[in-house]
């Protein structure tokens, strides 16, 4: 399969602060692909490296097999890209700004622009200006679309999108995919990207922790949950018999996130007499995000002894 996005060992550093570090990720064409994680982690500094808006520290990075720093111009003719904040001439009208842009693409731009603006609602002869941020978003989405681009590159794109309008357009997200376009969508909306994307990474501590096709991860990774009686009393399996990717607690009831387990170690949880209300199911997105971005998680020491709850500072 085309690989419409590579990075291999890349880093980033603003001062004190290490955003990314060793950061690697593969994105292939032809799919819906959703860059996820928590506010302030690295999911706009990545992006930004990969328009040429910023260079990275060190790494590799390849964008439709081009050099993001070496091959701006090129790049720009082949990615569109929406940021979490779209910038306008505030002066002109929305007309005014599809003709502006129209002299940087080909000739038939205009005319998909004004299909996109339709389904929209966007008034054409109404100032920037007077656009709400939800009608800004509506205006960079429709110029993005328009010039038709092979790779497609969303940061927050449906921030400011009423329910019904956000929804329309995920979908059509979908569409493009299937019509062997690649986009790249950053976000922490988990619930509205479950339902368009078939392939995810998971972004934190400045690396990936998890990535791969969202059905795959939903297989092998399962959500284990659990009743305590008494809390203070260790947990009854070991560092050595799982996997363990995250856990958070409510009260007495542990929620983990685990690859590996097994049906004996079900067995000894359930007749363990500290322990009630042992469930094991299928994670959706929103659980394996929960889990992987928990403030607590599970602590346990090199001779495997029994794993104890340890919260974050």
């Amino acid at each position: 399969m085309h690989r419409m996005i590579e990075a291999h060992q890349v880093w980033k550093t603003f001062g004190p602060n290490q955003v990314l570090r060793d950061f690697e990720l593969t994105i292939p064409s032809g799919c819906v692909f959703a860059l996820l994680g928590e506010n302030g982690v690295g999911k706009t500094t990545f992006i930004r490296g990969l328009m040429g808006y910023l260079k990275f520290d060190h790494g590799h990075v390849k964008v439709v097999g081009l050099d993001p720093y070496r091959d701006t111009l090129a790049l720009r003719r082949r990615v569109g890209y929406v940021s979490d904040s779209p910038a306008f001439y505030e002066w002109m009208t929305v007309a005014e700004t599809a003709r502006f842009a129209s002299a940087f693409h080909t000739p038939d731009f205009l005319k998909n622009f004004a299909d996109h603006a339709t389904n929209f609602e966007l008034p054409p002869r109404t100032k920037i200006s007077a656009l709400s941020k939800g009608m800004k978003s509506k205006l960079a989405l429709a110029l993005v679309l328009a010039a038709d681009p092979e790779l497609l590159i969303l940061d927050e794109p449906t921030s400011g999108l009423d329910p019904v309008v956000r929804r329309s357009f995920l979908e059509s997200m979908v569409d493009l995919a299937g019509t062997g376009k690649t986009v790249l969508i950053a976000s922490h909306q988990i619930r509205e990207i479950e339902r368009v994307a078939d392939r995810v990474a998971f972004l934190k501590d400045g690396r990936i922790c998890e990535a791969g096709l969202l059905d795959d991860l939903k297989e092998d990774i399962q959500s284990l949950s659990f009743a305590r009686r008494d809390t203070l009393v260790s947990l009854p399996f070991r560092e050595s018999e799982l996997q363990l990717l995250g856990a958070t607690e409510a009260g007495r009831t542990t929620s983990c996130l685990v690859r590996g387990l097994s049906k004996d170690l079900v067995s000894r949880l359930e007749s363990d007499a500290n322990i009630f209300d042992v469930r094991v199911s299928r994670p959706s997105l929103e659980d394996l995000y929960v889990g992987l971005f928990a403030s607590k998680k599970l602590k346990g020491t090199a001779n495997g002894s029994s794993l104890e709850l340890e919260t974050h500072p």
